[in-house]
C-alpha cells in the first residue's frame, strides 16, 4: 500500500474524518462537514479517554481512511475485556484497494496487544457490502443489536 502510515487522528484531520463520514445516504443525514464545533470537542473527549483510539489512514499526505476502536471492560466471559470497532470509512476513491482489511487487521492487533478476548463491531442492516466484507474478515453475525435513538 505504498508509504501508507496508520496513526491517531488529530485536530487537522477533522475535515478528512468528517468528510468520509458522510459520505454515504446514511452518513448525508447525520453528518454535518460545514460546521465542526461538535466533532472538535467529540475529539478532545476521545483523546482524554485512553480507552478510545481514533485512527487514519494517511498517504502522500492526505488522510484516505479512519476508524474509531473502544476498549470496554467487562464483568461478562470472567471479566473479559472487549473492543469494539466504529465508524470505519475508506475514502471513495480508495474502496476496494485493501485498506479497510489493513485498518481492520490494526484494530485486532491493536486489540489483542490491550488484551481483549473478543473484537465486535455493528453495521447499518442497509451497508450490505460492508457486512461481506466483515464476513470475508472472519467476523460472524452472531448477534441481533438494538439501538435507541435518545
Amino acid at each position: 500500500m505504498g508509504d501508507l502510515e496508520i496513526r491517531h487522528a488529530s485536530a487537522d484531520d477533522l475535515p478528512a474524518i468528517v468528510a468520509m463520514l458522510a459520505d454515504d445516504p446514511l452518513g448525508a443525514q447525520r453528518e454535518s462537514p460545514d460546521d465542526l464545533t461538535p466533532y472538535r470537542a467529540a475529539l478532545e473527549r476521545l483523546e482524554a479517554d485512553p480507552n478510545q483510539h481514533l485512527v487514519v489512514a494517511v498517504r502522500e499526505g492526505q488522510v484516505i481512511g479512519t476508524l474509531q476502536l473502544t476498549i470496554i471492560p467487562g464483568l461478562s466471559r470472567k471479566g473479559a475485556t472487549r473492543a469494539l470497532i466504529e465508524a470505519v470509512r475508506i475514502h471513495a476513491d480508495e474502496r476496494g484497494g485493501g485498506l479497510g482489511g489493513l485498518l481492520i487487521q490494526w484494530a485486532i492487533d491493536t486489540s489483542r496487544r490491550l488484551g481483549c478476548a473478543v473484537v465486535q463491531l455493528t453495521s447499518d442492516k442497509s451497508r450490505t457490502d460492508a457486512h461481506r466484507f466483515y464476513v470475508r474478515l472472519g467476523f460472524t453475525a452472531s448477534h441481533e443489536g438494538f439501538k435507541l435513538q435518545l
